[in-house]
């Protein structure tokens, strides 16, 4: 016994590093990168990957696989409609899509449904948890479930690499998201982020990103980050979210300067504990309402964003939430504790999922309907025309609910949350991505304006 406690008070967590200065030029951050080269640059694109398992991560690469699959005219080349894509966000499961697109780029669909999706990543996580050789560790204080299985993610996917690495890829910037447990805010894994914490976000490695990101509640530990704010350097004035905030008013930056305010307290919180994303925001949109937002309500965020040097915004929701069967009132035997506990989680999920979907398209209607009556002023009364805001907004959901075939959509809605699906499954979500997205009208629309066509 004294040997084991011995061995267990030396097994620790990985230490995030502090920053040791301020800099909102330096790290990973989605706001300082240059469009893809050799892309059409007046066109920006985003993928927001939701969570959901394996089940998401499978659905997530079918998209991917689509885009590659979709030809595109860009200054009279041809191209690759993925090759547009400028930024993902992931949560959970989508998170291993996103995370490894950006670090392997093209050899991802060389294998990554050998190396992740068609894995039984679940039963390896299991197997490792239940070894006596991890016990000591997992005995300790600081070392938990997640960061065992952050290890494992390095091993079969990730190769110990760092944000630091994809600093330089021409990959798209990847927006990964985890929830703080104490306060149920986004916690982001870029280095706008981090700043708030002043911790050095490129020697944190992506493996402990998508351990955080993907740690449901009860059954994988939280992640742990130290918490170093007020030692960088940053002050208030210089946050880019505090400046966004203050010029566009808006609600949802207001409430995420309260957020950071929360984070930005070291002395009552010098650690922050990170739970899966989709307890705060399932379907990875919360950063990307953030921002349309501010593009709505402020024209300072416009002239930032140099915005009339685009025709086209485009955000591609690929949604793979199960559909939770509740049909116990058929019965006068009331669910056990587990359906109970499960109901109570999934329910606030998924009905938060719903209004932030609905608040994508109503912006996005705002937008154009402002966008096409501009153009109108124009040709009535001969309003100059660099006055005029040509950026057009595109909203592609691609999710089950697309799915026509009631029996098809019913079998993928009932897929479990869990990280080891057969084979045929994995193939079945990721066909049925494809063809969710190429039968899309919004969809279809982009790919004309972009001189191409869908693939059949």
């Amino acid at each position: 016994m004294l040997s084991l406690a011995a061995l267990a008070g030396c097994a620790s967590r990985p230490i995030n590093p502090p920053l040791q200065a301020y800099d909102p030029t330096a790290g990973y951050r989605p706001d300082t990168a240059n469009l893809r080269p050799g892309t059409d640059q007046t066109t920006v694109m985003a993928l927001a990957f939701s969570g959901g398992g394996t089940r998401a991560a499978a659905f997530s690469y079918g998209v991917l696989e689509e885009l590659r699959r979709t030809p595109i005219v860009v200054d009279g080349k041809p191209g690759r409609l993925l090759d547009e894509v400028d930024f993902i966000s992931g949560v959970s499961g989508g998170s291993f899509t996103a995370l490894a697109y950006a670090l392997h780029g093209e050899q991802l669909f060389d294998d990554y449904d050998r190396r992740f999706l068609k894995r039984d990543v679940q039963g390896d996580l299991i197997a490792r948890v239940l070894s006596p050789a991890q016990w000591p560790r997992l005995a300790s204080g600081g070392f938990g479930r997640s960061e065992l299985a952050a290890e494992y993610y390095d091993e079969i996917l990730f190769a110990g690499a760092t944000f630091g690495d994809l600093v330089a890829r021409t990959t798209p910037r990847v927006m990964i998201a985890g929830t703080d447990l104490s306060t149920g805010s986004r916690f982001g894994f870029t280095q706008n982020d981090f700043d708030h914490i002043c911790s050095d976000l490129s020697r944190v490695r992506l493996s402990r990103a998508a351990a955080a990101s993907s740690a449901v509640p009860v059954v994988l530990s939280p992640v742990t980050f130290n918490n170093y704010a007020g030692r960088c350097g940053l002050q208030d004035s210089e946050s880019v979210a505090v400046q966004l905030a203050l010029a566009a008013r808006g609600a949802r930056l207001q409430e995420r300067i309260r957020e950071i305010a929360l984070l930005r307290d070291s002395a009552q919180r010098p650690y922050v504990h990170v739970v899966d994303g989709g307890v705060s925001d399932n379907l990875g949109l919360r950063a990307i309402l953030e921002g349309l937002e501010a593009l709505e309500t402020s024209g300072e965020t416009r002239a930032l964003l140099n915005v009339r040097n685009f025709r086209r915004a485009v955000v591609i929701v690929v949604n793979a939430q199960s559909g939770i069967r509740a049909d116990w009132d058929r019965s006068e035997t009331p669910p056990g504790s587990i359906e109970i506990l499960l109901q109570a989680a999934g329910v606030p999920i998924d009905r938060y999922s719903y209004e932030s979907l609905q608040h994508l398209r109503s912006a996005v209607e705002r937008w154009n309907a402002a966008r096409e009556l501009d153009a109108m002023r124009a040709r009535l009364f001969g309003q100059p025309e660099g006055d005029a805001v040509e950026l057009k907004l595109y909203s592609i959901d691609v999710s089950f609910d697309a799915v026509a075939d009631p029996a098809e959509r019913d079998y993928l809605k009932a897929l479990p949350t869990s990280f080891v699906l057969s084979p045929e499954d994995v193939d079945r979500l990721r066909a049925t991505a494809a063809r969710v997205l190429r039968e899309s009208p919004a969809y279809r629309d982009l790919v004309r304006e972009l001189g191409g066509a869908s693939a059949d």
